[in-house]
């Protein structure tokens, strides 16, 4: 069953609400950097990354993601395990970055501060800047018609709503969009999340 309030945040952040995106934040960022902390053992991988990195960076994906209407969330447990998922897959890229680039590891010092010392909660007036110009360049990098199927996401539509008026199947469409982001998203330097 759909939680009716969680679902209003969701619509409110694929119109780029900013005080949305801050009450997420504030909701779930707890639970994501206790999941990241978690399963970030490797020690070899802490010398060059924080659970603040990571975490950061699996947010700036979801905002982007679900702004673009990629993803169908209805209960906040939706998300906590869609956020865990891209938290263990970004940990996972890194680590295999790092190995790909062969870094002695070893060679890196620790800093002298704990996980999370430095991170306050809550996103920045930078921090929301940066999202914003984010997002404006995701929708620079679409075509016409995938800016057309984001619009009607971000209004809301639904994907059977959007193929009566387009053309086409809900699912092809749904497609459509995901690869579009996809595509942007590599291109900006996301990474990839499978579908939820």
């Amino acid at each position: 069953m759909a939680d009716p309030s969680f679902r209003d945040l969701v619509r409110r952040l694929r119109v780029g609400d900013e005080e949305a995106a801050a009450e997420l934040l504030r909701r779930f960022e707890p639970a994501l950097r206790r999941t990241v902390r978690v399963r970030f053992r490797d020690p070899q991988l802490r010398r060059v990354l924080d659970s603040a990195d990571i975490c950061q960076s699996v947010f700036r994906n979801f905002f982007v993601r679900v702004a673009a209407g990629q993803f169908d969330l209805d209960q906040p447990d939706q998300l906590l395990r869609l956020l865990a998922t891209m938290a263990r897959n970004k940990i996972a890229n890194q680590a295999e970055a790092l190995r790909a680039q062969r870094r002695d590891c070893r060679r890196v010092e620790e800093g002298g501060l704990n996980d999370g010392q430095l991170a306050a909660p809550g996103s920045t007036p930078s921090q929301q800047a940066a999202a914003r110009e984010l997002l404006q360049e995701t929708h620079r990098r679409l075509s016409a018609e995938e800016r057309r199927l984001l619009e009607l996401r971000q209004q809301g539509r639904a994907w059977t709503d959007i193929a009566a008026e387009l053309g086409g199947s809900p699912e092809a469409l749904r497609k459509q969009l995901a690869r579009a982001i996809d595509r942007v998203g590599r291109e900006l330097g996301l990474d990839e999340v499978a579908d939820e």
